[in-house]
C-alpha cells in the first residue's frame, strides 16, 4: 500500500537551488504564497474586467440626450471658440440649463434729440415675460374695470407727446456722448492736411496692422493688392506664421466640431412647476402650459410609477425639454418628480423614443426654490383664474410696472382682447420698458416700447415708435401699421344694445321704415366717445327728429353720427378737430325719441352702412422713410430680445 508519506516523496525531495547563500525555504511556505497570489491575481482581474464591462454598457437604457451638449457650451453660443480640451476632461460637464428668467435688466444705448446735436446714453430697461393666470400678488391698487376709461381719450390740444426715451442705438457707448452732424465743407476749408507718411512709415503700419487684415476681414476688400514677399520676415523668403494661430490637440482624445447656434438649433432647458394644492398630474402640467396630449401621456407614465393619480401640497415637477426656435414644438424628454426636495422618480426618453426608468438628474437649484416668493408663482386651477382685466393689471403690477403704463398696454389691446373674459392657463403677456435703475421700478418717465400678448390662440405685436415726419409717437405692428383703430364700432362704452340696422316699426311713427343706423341704450348723461379721429363738421340741433346732433368726418370719406345727445360737449363746434376716446357729448333722449340712447350712423361717401358689419380700415401706415426707420428700430428691439431669451442660466451640480 502506498502511503501519503510515500506519495509525497514521490513527488521528489530535492532541495531547491539556492542563490546568493539565502536560506533554503520550505516547501509548504512556497506552495502557500503561490496559492495566495494567485487567489489575489484571479479576484483583481475579475474586479477590473467588471469595472470595465460596467462602464462600457453603463447608461444604454438612458437617453444621452445630445442637447445638453449646447448647455455646456454656453458662452461659445455667441459665436466664441471653445476653449482647449485637456486630458481627462468630460466632453459633456455635469450642468443643465436651467429655465430662463423671467425678468431682465439690461443697458441699453438710446439716442435723443437735443436741437441740433443727438445724445447718445445709456439707461436700464426691463424685458419682463409674465404668465397672466399666475397667482401674483401686486402691492398697489389698480382702478375698477370701466369701458369708458379704456376707451376715452383727453388729449385735445394737438400737441405732439415728447419722447422721454428716443430710439434705441445700435452701438454700446460707455458714457454720455454728444453727436452733431454738419455739412461737410467742399469750399474754403480751413482744416489743415498734415504731412504725407514716408515710405518707411508706410512699411511700419502694415507690419503693425498686417496680421489683423486676414482673409475673411471685410476690410480687406478695400485694399489694393501687395505681394507678401515684400512685408516677409528676413528669415525666409515669406512669413507663413505671422497672423495665424495653432491649437495643440493632445492624444487619445475626440474633438468634436464647434457648431454655431442659431434660431433653429435644438435648446434644452428645465421647466421647475411647483405644487401648492393636491392636484391630478395632468392638470398640473396643463396649468402650466402644456397641451392636454402631452400632459396625460406623461401623467399616463407617472401614475404607475408613483402609484397616484395626483400629486401633493409640496412637490416639484422637473420638466425637461428640447425646442427648436422661439415657435417650435417642445418635446418633453424627461420627467422628474420630487417630494419636500427629495428625488422620488425621474423617467426619460430612450433611443426608441419610450419612457423608462432614469436616475436622478443633476442638482438643480431651481427646484429647492420653487416655492420661493422669487420664484415662478405657481398657475391656479382653471376654475380660480380672475378675468383678463385683473390678470394683466396684477402681473403686470407685480412685475414692476406702475398703473399708468399698465393702463396704456389695456388701451392699446382693447380692441383685440376681450378684458371681461377669463384668463386661460396659455395667456401670457411680454414686455419691454424704461425704468429708473437696476430695481426695475418704472416711473412716470418710463416709455413702453414693446409687447407682445397671447391670449389663446390669438397674438397681438406692436412697438413703440415716433414718426419722424410729424413727430406723432405710436404703436405699430410688425409690418408698420397702427394697430389702433381707424374707428369704433360702439361711441358709448357703457352702453346696452338695443336696435341694429335694418327696416323695423318705428316706434312713434307706427310704421315700418328703415333704421339706419344702430342704438345704443344707456343712462341719461352718459359719456359718448368720438369713434375716431377726424374734424366736426356739423354740431348743434337738427329739425329733421335726431335732436341734438354731431357730424365728424374722417379720413377716406367716413363720417359718423351721433343722435339725440342731451347736450354737447364744449369745444366741439364745427372746424374742430377731435381725437378718437374724446368725450364729444352725453346721452339724452331729444327729437323723435322714447327713451335716452345714442343713435349711432356711419356714412360712407354719402350712404349710410351697418356700423356693427361693414369692414373698416385698419389705423395708420407707415411709408417711405419713416417705414424704414421703423423697420430698423423694430430690428433692434428683436436683436435685444432675442439675446435676453437665448442667455439661459446654467445652473451646477451640487
Amino acid at each position: 500500500m502506498i502511503t501519503d508519506k510515500t506519495t509525497m516523496r514521490s513527488l521528489g525531495n530535492e532541495p531547491p537551488i539556492l542563490a546568493d547563500g539565502r536560506r533554503a525555504p520550505d516547501r509548504r511556505e512556497i506552495s502557500l504564497r503561490w496559492l495566495s497570489g494567485t487567489f489575489l491575481t484571479g479576484i483583481t482581474s475579475s474586479l477590473l474586467m467588471g469595472v470595465a464591462l460596467f462602464a462600457a454598457v453603463d447608461g444604454r437604457q438612458q437617453l444621452a440626450i445630445p442637447a445638453e451638449a449646447y448647455a455646456a457650451l454656453g458662452p461659445a453660443a455667441g459665436g466664441a471658440q471653445p476653449t482647449a480640451a485637456k486630458r481627462g476632461d468630460r466632453i459633456l460637464t455635469p450642468s443643465i440649463v436651467a429655465k430662463p428668467s423671467d425678468r431682465t435688466i439690461m443697458e441699453v444705448s438710446t439716442m435723443i434729440h437735443d436741437g441740433e446735436k443727438e445724445v447718445v446714453r445709456r439707461q436700464p430697461f426691463a424685458h419682463v415675460k409674465m404668465t397672466l393666470a399666475a397667482n401674483h400678488q401686486p402691492t398697489d391698487s389698480y382702478p375698477a374695470f370701466d369701458p369708458l376709461a379704456i376707451f376715452s381719450n383727453e388729449e385735445t390740444d394737438g400737441a405732439p407727446p415728447v419722447s422721454r426715451t428716443g430710439t434705441l442705438y445700435g452701438s454700446d457707448v460707455e458714457s454720455e456722448v454728444a453727436l452733431k452732424t454738419v455739412d461737410f465743407p467742399l469750399k474754403g476749408s480751413t482744416l489743415k492736411f498734415a504731412s504725407s507718411m514716408s515710405l518707411d512709415e508706410v512699411e511700419e503700419n502694415v507690419r503693425t496692422n498686417g496680421s489683423v487684415l486676414t482673409d475673411g476681414n471685410t476690410q480687406i476688400a478695400s485694399l489694393f493688392y501687395v505681394d507678401p514677399r515684400r512685408f516677409a520676415s528676413d528669415a525666409s523668403d515669406l512669413d507663413l506664421i505671422q497672423g495665424l494661430s495653432a491649437r495643440v490637440v493632445e492624444e487619445n482624445m475626440t474633438v468634436s466640431a464647434f457648431e454655431n447656434i442659431t434660431d433653429q438649433s435644438a435648446e434644452y432647458a428645465d421647466d421647475v412647476i411647483p405644487v401648492r394644492r393636491a392636484t391630478p398630474i395632468a392638470n398640473v402640467m396643463i396649468n402650466a402650459g402644456y397641451a392636454k396630449e402631452q400632459a396625460e401621456n406623461i401623467a399616463g407614465y407617472l401614475r404607475p410609477a408613483l402609484d397616484a393619480k395626483e400629486l401633493q401640497e409640496g412637490d416639484v415637477l422637473r420638466i425637461g425639454i428640447i425646442q427648436k426656435g422661439e415657435n417650435g414644438e417642445a418635446k418633453i424628454v424627461r420627467a422628474s418628480v420630487y417630494s419636500r426636495g427629495s428625488h422620488v422618480f425621474t423617467m426619460a426618453l430612450d433611443d426608441t423614443d419610450h419612457f423608462v426608468k432614469g436616475f436622478e438628474p443633476p442638482q438643480l437649484s431651481a427646484v429647492a426654490s420653487a416655492f420661493d416668493d422669487n420664484g415662478t408663482p405657481a398657475i391656479t386651477a382653471g376654475y380660480d383664474l380672475p378675468r383678463v382685466y385683473d390678470g394683466v393689471y396684477r402681473a403686470a403690477l407685480s412685475y414692476g410696472m406702475n398703473s399708468t403704463m399698465v393702463a396704456q398696454i389695456i388701451k392699446l389691446l382693447a380692441s383685440n382682447v376681450d378684458f371681461q373674459a377669463q384668463l386661460k392657463p396659455t395667456d401670457r403677456l411680454e414686455a419691454f420698458f424704461s425704468v429708473a435703475d437696476d430695481s426695475g421700478k418704472a416711473t412716470d418717465d418710463s416709455e413702453l416700447l414693446y409687447v407682445n400678448a397671447r391670449f389663446g390662440d390669438a397674438e397681438t405685436r406692436f412697438y413703440r415708435f415716433q414718426d419722424p415726419d410729424d413727430n406723432t409717437i405710436d404703436y405699430y405692428n410688425e409690418q408698420g401699421k397702427s394697430i389702433r383703430q381707424f374707428l369704433l364700432r360702439n361711441p358709448v362704452p357703457n352702453g346696452t344694445f338695443r336696435s341694429g340696422f335694418g327696416m323695423r316699426r318705428h316706434p312713434i311713427l307706427g310704421f315700418s321704415r328703415m333704421h339706419t343706423g344702430v342704438d345704443w341704450s344707456a343712462p341719461r348723461g352718459t359719456p359718448i366717445i368720438a369713434a375716431g379721429n377726424g374734424v366736426v363738421e356739423k354740431a348743434g340741433w337738427d329739425s329733421g327728429g335726431y335732436g341734438n346732433q354731431t357730424l365728424i368726418r374722417h379720413a377716406n370719406g367716413y363720417v359718423s353720427s351721433y343722435n339725440h345727445q342731451s347736450a354737447i360737449a364744449k369745444g366741439v363746434t364745427p372746424g374742430a378737430k377731435v381725437v378718437q376716446g374724446q368725450v364729444i357729448g352725453w346721452v339724452g333722449t331729444t327729437g323723435l325719441s322714447t327713451g335716452p340712447h345714442l343713435h349711432y350712423e356711419l356714412i360712407v361717401n354719402g350712404n349710410r352702412v351697418d356700423p356693427l358689419r361693414i369692414r373698416l380700415p385698419g389705423g395708420k401706415s407707415l411709408d417711405g422713410n419713416a417705414l424704414a426707420q421703423f423697420e430698423k428700430e423694430r430690428t433692434r428691439i428683436d436683436e435685444l430680445l432675442a439675446k435676453d431669451n437665448g442667455s439661459a442660466e446654467v445652473a451646477a451640480a451640487q
